[in-house]
């Protein structure tokens, strides 16, 4: 319990200096590193052709988003399938068959990083350097660009102007990205994380046998897996083999890296969204007091960190409680559960990485959650299920926006208050993109779960009969669906149904949202700013926090518990009965 609360104290404190340096690049105001990287950037601008001053709006953004996302899809794809050249290939590894590139390619384009194959015999060094790593940079870079132009349609500053989408990938691969990874990396290095680019190394082990051990860029792939909110790694256990996490100090560095950036975009968030007072169209009535988060940035950041620390109280407990079914054969579990995990790590760090990585939908493993107890592997579940809890690359934060327009709506409907957020009015128009974007995330999930169990292709790749047989594939598509990648791996999934589906899930579970909040922002825009009354719902409350994280309980509840009821809490009810 002491190195999660320290873990957690270390996380707040370093979060609020990294959300006011996000705050600044988002701003475009002066920071301390613009000597360097402003000649960095404006290299980089005049190479490419972008001009800075040109801004956008919102239809403009998405499109130019999506169009470069596509055109590193084509590139990418193309080397992953010719991968088999003896460039940066000391291990012969061959070219990467149809399906599953198309499935790996969509994964790491989209921040998703679900990967059904074993980096060390599935990838050369030139696909983990040039595909897998390069995508992990600006997959997280697209993300964090859509976030802060929607942060800046909220805001509403500018009624035309989001930004401009060349401008925000760059600035944020340059200025946050890259400093951040390098500095991780060299951490990871100091821990005992291989970096090079040698061949692997078969070696004679204690017992008398020869055992392959992998090498390669391990170090740098792992500081951008995490600070991007990644998940994919180098080796096919992840974060759970030595190679990629040594020790206990490397285990709490790549935890607070998965945790920083999701993080600080509420502070930015915070921050901005304060700024409207700096703007003449905006009244003196709802001109937002200071605060370290800004009062907006606090209910969002308050709210996310109740639903992590219930689901990360009832992993941990559920872990300590350990396997009935072992204690009932004669086994000590005073340890808890620790199938399938570290001891290095054991259960406390192990509950922490697992909620921590499903929460900041980073998806990389410590642990294997398929070993997991039923409530504690229904936690990362219905965390990904959400997809609001922190979240990554931003996502969190605009899917928790819905949220809030929407307990704005019901709360106001309620007690006779004007529907209003920030200052300006929720519309019909506002409405109903908002639940489309919240209803978007449960279709993709439970559409695809039936397909898959209704099917004699979904079905061959199930290989645990019952409840924790549903379980796997709720698990599959929620993983997929809020872009997270982590397994809780004994599916068969390489194979074309697999593939194919999981890759629709995850296409459709990145864009869409992206497209409708970005449509969102780009609408609330454009409206005039009102005047605060005694009819307004004010939404910096301790009663609208509550408001907020009891309708998304409600929702969570009406959507999943069906399906949850008969995976995980059955499988709970049958173990303890």
């Amino acid at each position: 319990m002491f190195q999660i609360l320290m873990t957690l104290l270390i996380f707040i404190i370093i979060v609020i200096p990294i959300g006011m340096y996000m705050y600044r690049i988002a701003t475009y105001q002066k920071t301390f590193a613009d000597p360097v990287l402003n000649r960095l950037d404006n290299g980089i601008f005049k190479v490419c052709g972008i001009d800075p001053q040109n801004g956008m709006g919102w239809k403009k953004y998405v499109l130019s988003l999506v169009l470069t996302n596509a055109f590193m899809v084509f590139v990418g794809y193309i080397i992953l399938r010719i991968q088999f050249l003896p460039i940066f290939n000391p291990n012969g590894i061959s070219g990467m068959e149809e399906s599953l590139s198309f499935n790996t390619i969509i994964s790491f384009m989209t921040n998703t990083n679900l990967q059904h194959y074993a980096g060390e015999s599935g990838l050369s060094y030139l696909s983990q350097m040039s595909v897998i790593t390069f995508m992990m940079f600006t997959s997280a870079a697209s993300g964090y660009a859509a976030c802060v132009a929607f942060v800046r349609g909220l805001a509403g500053k500018d009624k035309k102007n989001m930004g401009n989408f060349y401008v925000d990938l760059v600035r944020v691969t340059t200025r946050i990205l890259l400093p951040l990874s390098i500095i991780v990396t060299l951490l990871l290095v100091w821990q005992g994380v291989p970096q090079n680019l040698s061949q692997n190394v078969t070696v004679k082990t204690l017992e008398g046998t020869m055992q392959d051990i992998a090498m390669g860029p391990i170090a740098a792939l792992e500081s951008i897996k995490h600070i991007g909110t990644n998940g994919g790694g180098f080796l096919g256990a992840n974060s759970s083999t030595p190679l990629e996490n040594p020790t206990i100090i490397s285990n709490i560095i790549e935890l607070l890296s998965m945790m920083i950036l999701p993080g600080a975009c509420v502070i930015m968030f915070g921050k901005m969204v304060r700024d409207r007072k700096s703007s003449n169209n905006v009244p003196n009535a709802i001109k937002a007091r200071k605060s370290l988060f800004g009062r907006e940035g606090r209910t969002v950041f308050v709210a996310m960190s109740i639903i992590f620390l219930i689901g990360l109280f009832v992993c941990y407990y559920a872990e300590m409680a350990g396997n009935p079914a072992l204690v009932n054969a004669g086994l000590s579990q005073s340890m808890g559960n620790m199938e399938g995990k570290e001891v290095r790590f054991g259960v406390s760090q192990s509950a922490l990485f697992t909620t921590v990585t499903t929460s900041f939908t980073t998806g990389t493993v410590n642990n294997m959650h398929d070993t997991l107890t039923p409530l504690g592997g229904m936690i990362p579940l219905l965390h990904m299920m959400l997809n609001l809890v922190f979240g990554g690359k931003g996502v969190g934060l605009m899917n928790m926006i819905m949220y809030v327009i929407l307990t704005v709506f019901i709360c106001g409907l309620m007690i006779g208050r004007t529907p209003e957020y920030l200052g300006k009015k929720i519309e019909g128009k506002e409405m109903k993109l908002t639940a489309l974007c919240i209803i978007i995330h449960p279709l993709l999930i439970l559409a695809f779960s039936a397909i898959a169990v209704a099917t004699k292709s979904g079905l061959a790749g199930i290989t645990n009969e019952g409840f924790h047989g549903l379980s796997q594939v709720l698990y599959e598509y929620s993983s997929s669906a809020a872009n997270n990648g982590s397994g809780f791996e004994g599916l068969a999934d390489n194979t074309l149904f697999w593939n194919i589906t999981t890759g629709l899930a995850m296409f459709f579970g990145r864009y869409l949202s992206i497209v409708i909040q970005l449509a969102i922002a780009g609408s609330i825009m454009r409206k005039q700013f009102v005047n605060e009354s005694a009819g307004t719902l004010r939404t910096d409350t301790t009663t609208f926090t509550i408001a907020l994280v009891l309708i998304v309980y409600i929702f969570a509840g009406l959507t999943f518990f069906p399906v949850l009821s008969l995976g995980p809490v059955a499988e709970h009810l049958t173990l303890w009965g």
